[in-house]
């Protein structure tokens, strides 16, 4: 299989302009083994044939990756199965990553892929968003955050933005039908000191993704992210 994977991987990537190193390569094989062999203790992701992990998560995770700048300090909230911050950081080793996840057996296992993996200045922590937004030494000091496939564009800003430094970008990957979700988040962002800087069209393997920068203009005020699950149940 992994002849068979790998031969797969490095055609796909680089029909999409990407060249992978051997390194990388095997990276990206050994995450996928780890993948399968969790996923069958627990539910970490419904895709899981070869060509769909590497189209569905492992292409579609990287395709920020040119718009997080060199060494940045990154966040992945709700990081579930290390999408997108995994395959960013296989790609971009200069990054220092922080992945959080409310669900303790997810950490567990991206811990797992840390270790096999041999990667450096990478992070994964079980706590919830709104409980480590409040921690002098988490708040404002990333200057990064991503996530993909989470929540609401409202709801995931009030995770996201109290996170991020001043000058700093969350980065949302949505699917292609964003135009009323976009809408709808305008006040919240604005509230929470941020403002929608591009949203950029990649088409991929017959796929469209949306990924939405949003600029932090100004500090986020001290109440957010509320807690109880507020950002979810009653977004800004």
């Amino acid at each position: 299989m992994k002849e068979e994977f790998i031969k797969k991987l490095v055609e796909i990537f680089h029909k999409n302009n990407i060249e992978l190193t051997s390194t990388q390569q095997e990276n990206f094989y050994t995450y996928y083994s780890l993948l399968l062999e969790w996923n069958e203790k627990f539910n970490l992701t419904t895709i899981t044939s070869l060509e769909d992990v590497i189209i569905k998560h492992f292409l579609d995770s990287v395709l920020g990756k040119d718009l997080i700048p060199q060494n940045a300090k990154v966040i992945d909230i709700g990081a579930g199965a290390g999408f997108p911050s995994l395959p960013l950081k296989i790609l971009r080793e200069d990054l220092n990553i922080f992945m959080l996840d409310s669900v303790n057996k997810k950490i567990t296992f991206l811990q797992e892929c840390i270790n096999k993996l041999n990667l450096k200045n990478i992070f994964a922590n079980h706590t919830r968003a709104e409980d480590l937004a409040k921690k002098a030494e988490f708040r404002e000091s990333f200057d990064v955050s991503v996530a993909r496939a989470v929540a609401q564009l409202n709801t995931l800003a009030e995770y996201c933005l109290p996170f991020i430094k001043l000058q700093g970008k969350m980065i949302a990957y949505k699917s292609s039908e964003i135009e009323e979700e976009i809408n709808n988040s305008k006040k919240a962002i604005s509230i929470l000191g941020g403002k929608i800087e591009k949203v950029n069209s990649v088409n991929f393997e017959g796929v469209e993704r949306k990924i939405i920068e949003i600029k932090k203009i100004s500090n986020t005020p001290n109440k957010y992210p509320r807690s109880g699950n507020k950002p979810r149940l009653m977004p800004l």
